[in-house]
């Protein structure tokens, strides 16, 4: 006769595609019913709009189906609440460290997981994110972490805009990858902070032409075959737009914090507010908003509002974040990135050096609350 206990068993075998463990133990299974020769499966993933629920539920049937008797397999899919979430990737990591002890070279699961991510890891990781392109969030994410360093903090930068990585440029680094006596990538240190980007591994700025897949592939490389030194914020340097590297980090990076980068106009407001959709949907934190090419200063000491105005307050307001900083466009910060030499460096007493450490400081207060 079939049994419950023996449908349980049959799940055992089924994996979930990101955190590389069968999904009973780490509870997602969260009911099974059977009524004669057909059987009912309650499957909660880890974040809603999962790109692979289609394999996790393909899975499924294929395991359960296989019993003796079963000729129907229902599959109905669920998303856990925080609290859930939490301790499946808690389990997950538990699993990956009792694996490491019991063959550290087996090339089990465990290698799917940095120091950068265990439950107790102090890192802050922080996305930064914007709608749509040009608005500035490679410049910001290079100014912000070097604000972040001279606040005392240890950095990192991890460069996920695959196909528009940009970090190298404006950090100053060129330098092709290189590894360590364990075979792990050594990132970039530059101006003090530690930088990962496809600009390591591809020469003379040649284009990357990649499916989405690879993308995800990525971004678990960046952080299992890199010899990161302890951190205080690994900046997340994304791609623009609500694509698969949003949709990766927001399902393996549940913990990360968000900023939303934006400009004064209404139409890149409008767009945020997908990227920030995307977030709330994966129950990410959403730190605040930083708006862009603000205004320019003026010698007679008003601004100029070259691209409008109230495109991040409105956005703040619509999502009930803070406006972390409103940067001004001055020839200065785009004279330090392609220098290499960010703002907050090469020009430390103008005015957009100034706002980068103020939101700096909001940054970390925010954080640390």
């Amino acid at each position: 006769m079939l049994t419950e206990d023996m449908v349980r068993r049959a799940l055992s075998e089924v994996r979930d595609p990101e955190l590389h463990y069968d999904i009973v133990s780490l509870n997602m299974v969260r009911d099974i019913r059977i009524e004669g020769d057909a059987v009912a499966v309650d499957v909660a993933l880890t974040v809603q709009g999962c790109p692979l629920h289609q394999k996790i539920e393909t899975d499924v049937k294929k395991a359960v189906g296989t019993l003796p008797g079963v000729n129907r397999v229902d599959v109905r899919l669920d998303v856990m609440n925080d609290a859930e979430r939490r301790d499946a990737f808690a389990r997950a990591f538990q699993k990956s460290q009792a694996d490491r002890q019991a063959a550290p070279s087996s090339g089990s699961p465990s290698a799917q997981w940095s120091p950068l991510l265990a439950p107790d890891s102090s890192t802050i990781l922080l996305g930064i994110a914007s709608g749509k392109g040009g608005v500035g969030k490679s410049t910001v994410t290079a100014n912000v972490a070097v604000a972040l360093q001279r606040l005392g903090h240890r950095v990192g930068i991890l460069d996920m805009d695959i196909y528009g990585y940009s970090q190298g440029r404006m950090l100053g680094a060129h330098e092709p990858a290189r590894a360590n006596a364990a075979q792990k990538i050594v990132p970039w240190q530059v101006h003090e902070i530690h930088v990962v980007s496809m600009g390591m591994f591809v020469p003379d700025n040649q284009a990357v032409v990649w499916r989405g897949p690879m993308l995800g592939k990525m971004m678990q490389q960046f952080f299992t075959d890199v010899a990161w030194p302890p951190l205080d914020y690994l900046l997340i340097d994304l791609p623009p737009g609500t694509g698969d590297v949003a949709l990766d980090m927001a399902q393996r990076l549940p913990q990360a914090l968000l900023i939303i980068v934006t400009t004064p106009q209404a139409v890149a407001r409008e767009v945020a507010m997908r990227t920030a959709d995307v977030a709330r949907r994966a129950h990410q934190r959403i730190l605040g908003i930083i708006e862009n090419m603000s205004y320019v200063p003026m010698p007679e000491g008003h601004r100029l509002e070259l691209f409008g105005s109230g495109g991040g307050e409105s956005l703040s307001q619509a999502l009930d974040v803070p406006l972390l900083g409103q940067i001004p466009l001055e020839s200065s910060v785009r004279e330090g990135g392609d220098r290499g030499i960010p703002v907050v460096i090469s020009a430390p007493q103008s005015e957009a050096a100034q706002t980068f450490m103020q939101i700096a400081q909001k940054i970390d207060a925010a954080a640390h609350a």
